[in-house]
């Protein structure tokens, strides 16, 4: 429909948007057009015409031949990586010709070289990035509506998801006679996400990776070969994955959707160094329920969520699972009446030992002590860079002659870290100084007199500039009381924030809060802390009243998951072991 095409401008909108968030931006949105209301369903065998076709293919073909890398391109590939006249579900436009026309050019030098492989449908794909006049990528998971693939001429505007991002490298690629195509994993580990990224192969077939706008590296070589532990792998095709759907058919049933109309095939094996070629379920770890299910799925996890990503046969008396990697936590169920009825606990298989391990209930109890409701180790980047930060003390403004009052010295591991000043002497200007490379990445400081429960105030003073240029991170944040909002100067290096205190004081404590993502447990919030036994239980609902929680009595080996139900999405399962939130 029409206004759905003008909910589109979103993308380029968000590119343009100085400093408003994508919330805001999506308010815009709604305001300029109007609430979406009824759409028209379009069938494409009523839509698309022979013309539009026969233009792709005049196109697609054009382009194979004219490039001096299409020699090394068969027409296998081609016509599966090149020749496919649109990604997904997006609207069809005559997009090969407006990319043709704007980004060939870019490929002139590279035609011309004499020391360049211009025979290799990598070298020219690496080229053409490089020589992208706008790489720069505003990420954003938000949007005004839920879109599918956007199409060709948003895209371009490189804001949005990874999706958005890898569908623009596409049409872009394939439009220059490169053929590459999308791989992806409908979950990942240790994070509530699927991911895209483009894939490419050199003229000996060797396949390469890229998180678009990053150069394409060899798929061996990168780090999610070797180091992510997303179970599997999909390679998006053009074609009906006919086989696929055979081999499920024939037990019919209803099966998970997903897999209803399969456009994809399992590549795992090509990014697992550590995988299992058959993952074999212990007979004794099934539950002793009934299930009518003849497909069995293995399922992760996505916040309190399972989603199936891979199938088998289930037979009671063999049950396995081909090329999974390992290292993620998974589990086994049945797709019965729209809905998954599972057959055994949680477990993940090791890395190192190959070893199954599951997080079973057992009579065991144990008192655990929460900081976060989702991982905060991806945001080690912030923790990280407190490491060396200073407090200060003078009695001058420019802080000629100072005194340190504590240099912090490891990663903050909760909201709010008490520390105690090293000085006795009173002191006007109080202040926090980013360590080199920190950018001042710091959320919240507060300085306490002896036995004072309210923080000192004063005028607030620092080093103006954030790196958004944009106001929304800037020192003052860091005296707001808000924990959520933080000082990102725009320098790596010499951003400070502090307090004219008006007065001498003795500085007897200092708190201080990481850059953080509001993911720790936040004082005021509604927590509720369940374990997996056989299906997420309740262990209670609490207030939290500091920057922690304590439950008595949790089941030992048990997977965890702690909900906010006060604000917030960001969700993770975890265990505790050691008297450590350990997240998986």
């Amino acid at each position: 429909g029409e206004q759905l095409e003008k909910y589109k401008k979103y993308y380029a909108w968000l590119k343009d948007s100085h400093g408003k968030t994508p919330e805001e931006v999506v308010d815009s949105v709604k305001k300029t057009f109007g609430l979406i209301e009824q759409l028209d369903k379009k069938y494409d065998l009523l839509e698309v015409d022979s013309a539009y076709l026969c233009s792709n293919i005049e196109w697609a073909f054009k382009v194979w031949h004219e490039q001096p890398w299409g020699k090394n391109i068969s027409f296998d590939v081609f016509c599966e990586y090149l020749l496919p006249y649109r990604v997904g579900d997006e609207s069809l436009s005559y997009w090969r010709e407006m990319y043709y026309e704007k980004y060939n050019p870019l490929l002139d030098s590279l035609r011309m070289s004499d020391s360049l492989d211009i025979e290799n449908p990598v070298v020219a794909a690496n080229y053409l990035i490089n020589k992208l006049p706008d790489k720069w990528h505003y990420y954003t998971s938000t949007t005004p509506y839920s879109f599918g693939h956007i199409g060709p001429e948003y895209v371009q505007y490189l804001s949005g998801t990874c999706r958005e991002v890898t569908d623009f490298a596409v049409y872009l690629f394939r439009a220059l006679g490169i053929p590459c195509t999308i791989d992806f994993v409908p979950v990942r580990s240790y994070v509530n996400a699927g991911h895209f990224w483009l894939v490419a192969w050199d003229k000996t077939g060797e396949a390469y990776m890229a998180n678009f706008p990053e150069n394409l590296g060899m798929v061996r070589q990168n780090w999610w070969y070797r180091w992510d532990d997303s179970p599997k792998v999909y390679r998006y095709t053009f074609d009906i994955n006919k086989e696929l759907y055979e081999q499920m058919a024939k037990y019919n049933e209803r099966v998970y959707p997903f897999w209803s109309l399969p456009k994809f095939r399992d590549v795992t094996y090509e990014y697992a160094y550590s995988f299992e070629k058959e993952l074999a379920i212990p007979l004794e770890k099934l539950y002793k329920n009934e299930s009518k299910g003849k497909i069995a799925y293995l399922c992760i996890t996505n916040r309190d969520n399972w989603i199936p990503i891979d199938w088998t046969e289930y037979d009671a008396g063999h049950l396995a699972f081909r090329n999974v990697r390992n290292g993620t936590i998974m589990r086994v169920a049945t797709y019965e009446n729209g809905a998954l009825n599972f057959l055994t606990d949680p477990f993940y298989v090791d890395k190192q030992k190959n070893e199954q391990h599951y997080f079973s209930v057992e009579g065991d109890t144990q008192d655990v002590v929460l900081y976060a409701k989702c991982n905060i180790e991806g945001e080690n980047m912030f923790r990280d860079r407190m490491i060396g930060g200073v407090f200060e003390g003078s009695n001058q403004p420019n802080f000629a002659v100072k005194d340190t009052l504590f240099i912090i010295q490891s990663k903050p591991d909760r909201l709010n870290t008490t520390v105690r000043s090293s000085s006795n002497k009173e002191y006007r200007y109080i202040r926090y100084v980013g360590p080199p490379g920190g950018l001042c990445n710091v959320a919240e400081v507060a300085f306490y007199e002896k036995n004072d429960t309210v923080a000192l105030s004063g005028k607030i003073i620092g080093t103006p500039g954030c790196y958004q240029h944009d106001g929304t991170h800037e020192y003052t944040n860091v005296f707001d009381g808000k924990t959520w909002t933080s000082f990102d100067y725009f320098e790596f290096t010499g951003g400070w924030a502090g307090l004219d205190l008006g007065r001498r004081v003795r500085i007897d404590r200092i708190v201080y809060t990481p850059r953080n993502r509001d993911n720790y447990i936040r004082p005021g919030d509604i927590y509720e802390l369940y374990y997996c036994d056989r299906y997420w239980k309740s262990a209670g609902r609490m207030k939290a009243t500091v920057d922690s929680l304590v439950y008595k009595g949790i089941p030992k080996n048990a997977l965890l998951f702690l909900r906010n139900h006060t604000r917030g999405v960001d969700e993770r399962v975890f265990v505790y072991e050691k008297g450590e939130q350990l997240w998986k």
